[in-house]
């Protein structure tokens, strides 16, 4: 049995997956934020649980709201500050008495993507979180490719390009992030970024589902920003399939719920991919809020059956 935890700034989310990637259990509890002491007992509570449910010791793998440091083990996750410098994986592990596995959450989504039983037979999966900020994961042959820092997916954190520049304009503001750089795409291409293009450009703050609702209707201000906005994707996105060259391209995230990105990208992308560059399949993610414990579960997966 697989378990698949979700731990998150406010609730820990336990999935419990068959041989056949069902899930067959779950559990949901709020985190200890700031004690962590409970944060283990919370989590080694939720596995033995799980072990009653299933007469047997499940493989237990986590996904995090942050990086875990390759070199000592230790996490950086900001959301949940008990965890924040701690060797969770390690100290989880001597408690329930197996292996941990932990990844970035984002990496999870991507990884429940390309379990999905229809996109399992494609070798590379790009997962794009268009969310508050722009986050994902690469997944080749099954497995999360995480690198040496676990920030392979960490897209939002591109520089603008010069195309998005000449859709923008030059004195296009660059944007603090809270990387410590300027510019990073998330801050114009995410759902928050989304909302802050209109507010550049027409002095009024709109939430991103009334701007929706408005070029719906074909409010001529609201048409012209979701085309630039639509192109400047386009390039952020070019570049990035340059580099990788997936055979599919999953979007997850608030803006994941907006169809007319799945009609725009293969019109636009294609000006910004080399001539002979094919167009990957786009799709939107099948997972919602569960790919998280979907994903941390099947990062025991990969080894074992595909």
């Amino acid at each position: 049995m697989y378990y698949g935890f979700d731990m998150g700034g406010t609730k820990i989310e336990l999935g419990v997956f068959d041989a056949n990637l069902q899930r067959v259990w779950q559990k949901r509890v709020p985190t200890p934020r700031d004690d962590y002491q409970q944060l283990l007992t919370t989590l080694c509570d939720l596995t033995f649980e799980a072990d009653a449910f299933c007469g047997e010791q499940g493989m237990v793998g986590i996904g995090i709201p942050g990086l875990p440091n390759a070199d000592d083990g230790t996490l950086f996750t900001a959301n949940v500050p008990a965890a924040m410098g701690q060797a969770l994986p390690r100290d989880l592990a001597a408690r329930i008495d197996r292996e941990v596995r932990i990844d970035n959450d984002a990496n999870c989504f991507a990884l429940s993507e390309a379990w999905d039983e229809e996109f399992r037979r494609y070798p590379m999966v790009l997962g794009i979180i268009l969310g508050t900020g722009v986050g994902g994961g690469l997944v080749v042959d099954g497995k999360v490719v995480s690198g040496r820092n676990f920030v392979t997916g960490e897209f939002g954190h591109f520089r603008l390009p010069v195309d998005a520049l000449a859709v923008l304009g030059r004195n296009i503001p660059l944007v603090a992030c809270g990387c410590g750089q300027r510019g990073c795409i998330e801050n114009y291409i995410s759902g928050r970024g989304f909302e802050w293009l209109y507010a550049h450009f027409y002095q009024q703050a709109l939430p991103a589902t009334q701007i929706i609702a408005h070029y719906q209707a074909g409010e001529p201000q609201a048409v012209a920003h979701v085309e630039r906005f639509l192109d400047v994707l386009a390039v952020c996105l070019g570049n990035l399939l340059t580099i990788i060259d997936p055979h599919l391209v999953v979007i997850g995230g608030g803006l994941s719920n907006f169809s007319t990105i799945y009609q725009a990208l293969p019109q636009r992308l294609p000006a910004h991919l080399l001539r002979v560059a094919k167009l990957p399949r786009i799709e939107k993610a099948r997972y919602g809020d569960a790919g998280g414990v979907r994903g941390a579960a099947f990062l025991n997966v990969v080894d074992r059956i595909r």
